[in-house]
């Protein structure tokens, strides 16, 4: 079942609205075939491991709950019957309602086998954008920050580049290509003016590029105007964004969201929640400080990469989270550690959101 849950996590990024699956079928003893996801979501895991051997009689480790509805394709449950497995083993259930036990009912039906709950944390930590667009409609949302020892993003002039060492960025531009979009705030965009597609890995997919801008007030001759057609760009606007930017960035070939903006500001759970109807199961946030301040204070951070670099800048420096309007201590968001490693000459921290005391 490890096996399988790796296997999936290598569609991360490729595959939504789909989840990332693995599977493993083994017989004997003998691994037979491994399959999972394919960019897009389709084919699935099991078709892919099935088309490689012959079934019968063997066991298939599936790190979710093999589908029993028909889609663009039929359903997986049907499939494993089909090709005569003996035995099913499953990591998590899936929650869509157009499964929901049925895959696995299905194949009790058919005489097989079903044992579950085989490695299930580690399933659903992969499967954590998936599970958590079913349930909550919104993506998984990794915040990403690069800071010297004190916290500072940049000197006060506004140099950034590079906080870290090149061993980090290349760490970072995997982490993008894991995910399904990146996210950047306007003031990052017009500041740094960005590209954010995955660079030197050889990867043939690239994630979809947002940048939420009330006004939409960015520069459409920047590096995102100019690349809009090759690699999606998705502008979340306000109500009043003028009618001129909007042509003109819709000419350039980026796609346009409005959302609600109160006093000016887009509503961040909102903007969340119409990433996740539009199929975004994990959004890789990039800042900057006003950006990851407003995610932080609507509690929509899920999990915290800090790249800390041997470097000190001083309170001068900019700081990489913007105010979080707190009076108290115990009003400040919480993280729990999951990992800590040196990453070139940086340190990587892993931090995921803290449940709620009570």
């Amino acid at each position: 079942m490890r096996l399988a849950i790796g296997l999936g996590a290598r569609g991360l990024g490729r595959v939504w609205p789909n989840p990332a699956v693995g599977c493993v079928i083994v017989r004997g003893g003998r691994v037979l075939a491994r399959g999972w996801t394919q960019p897009s979501g389709r084919p699935h895991a099991e078709a892919m491991a099935l088309a490689e051997c012959d079934a019968r009689g063997a066991t298939a480790y599936v790190s979710l709950e093999p589908c029993a509805h028909h889609g663009q394709t039929p359903p997986c449950a049907a499939a494993l019957i089909g090709a005569g497995v003996a035995r099913v083993v499953t990591a998590l259930t899936d929650p869509d309602p157009r499964v929901a036990g049925r895959g696995h009912a299905m194949l009790r039906a058919a005489g097989i086998e079903v044992v579950e709950g085989v490695e299930a944390e580690a399933a659903a930590r992969v499967q954590a954008g998936f599970l958590l667009r079913l349930r909550a409609g919104r993506p998984l949302v990794t915040l990403k920050l690069a800071l010297t020892l004190d916290g500072r993003i940049a000197t006060a002039t506004g140099e950034s580049r590079w906080i870290t060492g090149p061993e980090a960025r290349r760490m970072v531009h995997a982490l993008r290509a894991s995910h399904d979009a990146v996210l950047v705030g306007a003031g990052t965009a017009r500041a740094d003016d960005p590209d954010l597609r995955v660079r030197g890995l050889g990867v043939g997919h690239q994630p979809v590029r947002i940048v939420p801008s009330a006004g939409l007030d960015l520069p459409i001759e920047g590096r995102l105007g100019r690349s809009a057609r090759e690699v999606p760009v998705w502008l979340v606007h306000g109500p009043d964004a003028p009618e001129a930017a909007r042509a003109a960035w819709q000419e350039a070939g980026a796609d346009l969201i409005s959302s609600p903006a109160p006093d000016g500001a887009l509503d961040m759970a909102t903007m969340l929640q119409a990433l996740g109807a539009r199929g975004l199961t994990r959004v890789f946030c990039e800042g900057g400080g006003a950006l990851a301040s407003a995610l932080l204070r609507a509690g929509l951070v899920d999990d915290l990469l800090v790249f800390a670099a041997g470097r000190l800048i001083g309170a001068e420096g900019r700081a990489g989270i913007g105010p979080l309007g707190l009076d108290a201590l115990a009003e400040a968001p919480q993280f729990r550690l999951r990992a800590l490693r040196p990453v070139g000459g940086d340190v990587m921290q892993h931090w995921s959101r803290a449940p709620a005391l009570t």
